[in-house]
């Protein structure tokens, strides 16, 4: 038993390899050049300002089997707090949408009802992460609203659904540094461009990793309700900048990264049933960011536990954004994850980050940082 489990072990860290030494050509540096990088983002800011008369219509697409957990949940949740558009969540099927890696909501409309209610189409669509990239009806769905004249904006491997749909031939792009290759071979006519949060190009914008999905809505809102308006929000949310800068070098795979990565995940028999209890009205964002990196350390299942679900049944809560979130039972044998109430809901990541490296070390938080696309927690929260 156990030479099978090292064997699948060696041949998984020689396939990292493998993947890391065909991400590409290495990145050039970042440019130091902040006048280009403000151009940049007045650009992205002008290219996403309404082009309709009155409050424009935003849909966050959704697969109902599984769409990236943030991804989701903080442009919703961002864009809800900042009031600036009417935000609906389509997917395929109303009611239920599981989130990857962690959680569930009950938020959907579907297709057809959505398209009765809006015959011209939505102003701007969000596109996550999908755990199926190529679905028939997401892919139809998005083709259409592309050319009635939505804005796309695809955050993260959402590139990659933004891709099927036909929508990043001959344009510039960026994604989650994982799919740079993928995204090449499958679009010749395409440029990656490196060291940048977000990027847009004939009405399609791409997103790096999780973490630039809220200054890239920061920039949405300020397209929209200007610049004080997302300054109120940054502020609130605990957002220093929603520029585009952004340091791609560090993210990529390696040996080191590989082997570690794998290696604890072979440590089956440390797994742990994490809970989260909730309330009605907790934050959306601080709930997601934790779920959401928690769960890829590899050594825990996370869920929401709520003092509304009884001990045979799930319950659900409603979010600050108003989506209704499902909720488990609570275990007795579950490890309680704590969220930060003194901190800003994005400053709940880095809270997190310190707890992991506290609990799991420094190796399967710097893993979760490459997995979410993240240069690092502050240490000021580290050390609070």
């Amino acid at each position: 038993m156990w030479r099978a489990v090292w064997a699948l072990i060696g041949a998984s860290i020689a396939a990292f390899a493998l993947a890391g030494c065909g991400a590409g050509a290495p990145l050039p540096p970042a440019p130091a050049d902040t006048s280009a990088r403000e151009r940049e983002q007045q650009a992205f800011v002008e290219a996403l300002k309404p082009r309709r008369a009155g409050r424009p219509v935003i849909a966050v697409l959704a697969l109902n089997e599984g769409t990236e957990t943030t991804d989701l949940l903080l442009p919703h949740a961002v864009l809800q707090r900042a009031d600036v558009a009417d935000v609906r969540i389509v997917a395929p099927k109303s009611g239920r949408v599981t989130l990857y890696p962690a959680l569930q909501v009950d938020a959907a409309q579907d297709f057809a009802s959505f398209d009765r209610a809006h015959p011209s189409g939505p102003d701007y669509v969000i596109v996550p992460a999908m755990i199926v990239e190529d679905d028939p009806a997401v892919t139809a769905w998005l083709k259409q609203q592309a050319a009635r004249g939505a804005r796309v904006i695809g955050v993260c491997s959402g590139a990659l659904v933004v891709g099927h749909a036909g929508l990043l031939d001959g344009r510039r792009f960026t994604g989650h540094w994982y799919d740079r290759k993928t995204l090449l071979k499958r679009h010749p006519g395409a440029t990656h461009v490196p060291h940048q949060r977000y990027v847009i190009d004939r009405d399609v914008a791409t997103t790096t990793g999780i973490t630039a999905s809220v200054p890239t809505m920061l920039a949405l809102v300020e397209a929209i309700g200007g610049p004080e308006n997302a300054k109120s929000i940054a502020n609130e949310l605990g957002v220093a900048s929603w520029s585009p800068e952004h340091d791609s070098a560090p993210f990529g795979l390696n040996m080191k990264r590989g082997s570690s990565y794998l290696l604890n995940k072979a440590a089956f028999w440390r797994g742990e049933q994490g809970q989260i209890d909730v309330q009605t009205g907790i934050d959306d964002i601080a709930l997601a960011l934790a779920a959401d990196a928690w769960t890829r350390t590899g050594h825990m299942k996370v869920d929401a536990a709520s003092a509304s679900a009884s001990a045979s049944a799930s319950g659900s809560v409603t979010l600050r954004s108003g989506l209704v979130l499902i909720t488990q039972p609570a275990r007795e044998k579950s490890t309680r994850l704590l969220l930060t109430s003194s901190l800003k809901p994005v400053q709940q990541l880095d809270r997190t980050l310190c707890e992991i490296a506290a609990r799991h070390g420094e190796a399967r938080r710097d893993w979760v940082m490459q997995e979410m696309e993240y240069p690092g927690p502050a240490a000021a929260i580290c050390a609070s």
